[in-house]
């Protein structure tokens, strides 16, 4: 299933749905009950995507490809290095990503998003992927020099519009071996593949379910490769994930 939420244009609310292809069927309730239906459906063009999840925090894993770690001069974690990004970073498919006034380089960073369908508490890692709902891509919009300035993540992956999501949580998907591209302005910047994780995303699930209580709807970012670089105003990022799809997002300076 590649579950969705969104607009209807001229229309208050932000609904649940099935995105069929070529229309989606409303959901009478939200994305974890996707067998309850309205019998409403919508072509694409009546619609407006939103980021598919309303996560009340997003778990982010650094340095979790051997790449990646490489070329931002550190050594690879003997364990997963986790930073936290707060629901006011996200964003859906189309909306802007706002370039702060705080910062003189924005970067993008393509990755994997596990979406947790309920929830988990220690859970080992033979049975993580029972607890997940789907995946989904996924922009972490760092503020570089921010990041290196303050020595600690918070301030530099945590502005508004930050963490563009989507465009559909796909639930029939094995992430063990899927593609992860970055295309800026149709140049391809970041390629590579989950099977180069460092941490798998059972071992993610175990490891931070053993920290703290992971929710419904809650996101695990689990990395990104190589490829980082600096965007500006006016360019349009691409994340591209294997059986998930694109989601596009342009760069707004803040005025």
């Amino acid at each position: 299933m590649r579950l969705v939420r969104f607009k209807v244009k001229g229309e208050a609310g932000v609904r649940a749905g099935l995105d069929q292809g070529n229309v989606v069927i409303e959901l009478a309730g939200d994305i974890f009950r996707p067998e309850e239906k309205t019998g409403r459906e919508y072509a694409h063009d009546r619609i407006t995507l939103e980021a598919p999840c309303a996560p009340t925090k997003i778990v982010c894993v650094g340095l979790n490809y051997k790449d990646h770690a490489a070329e931002s001069g550190m050594d690879l974690p003997a364990e997963p290095l986790l930073f936290l990004k707060t629901p006011s970073t996200v964003i859906g498919p189309g909306a802007p990503v706002i370039y702060p006034p705080q910062t003189r380089r924005l970067d993008y960073e393509a990755e994997l998003a596990v979406v947790m369908g309920r929830k988990a508490e220690h859970v080992p890692a033979s049975q993580a992927l029972d607890y997940v709902l789907g995946y989904t891509c996924l922009n972490d919009i760092t503020a570089r020099d921010l990041q290196r300035k303050d020595g600690q993540w918070t301030r530099a992956k945590g502005f508004y519009t930050f963490c563009p999501l989507g465009p559909a949580i796909e639930t029939s998907l094995d992430p063990s071996d899927l593609s992860v591209e970055a295309w800026l302005n149709g140049e391809r910047r970041q390629s590579s593949r989950t099977s180069y994780l460092i941490f798998k995303v059972e071992h993610l699930i175990e490891f931070i379910s053993g920290i703290m209580s992971l929710e419904p709807g809650d996101v695990i970012a689990t990395g990104t490769p190589s490829g980082i670089g600096p965007m500006e105003d006016g360019d349009e990022i691409e994340v591209r994930i294997q059986g998930i799809g694109s989601l596009v997002n342009p760069i707004k300076k803040k005025s």
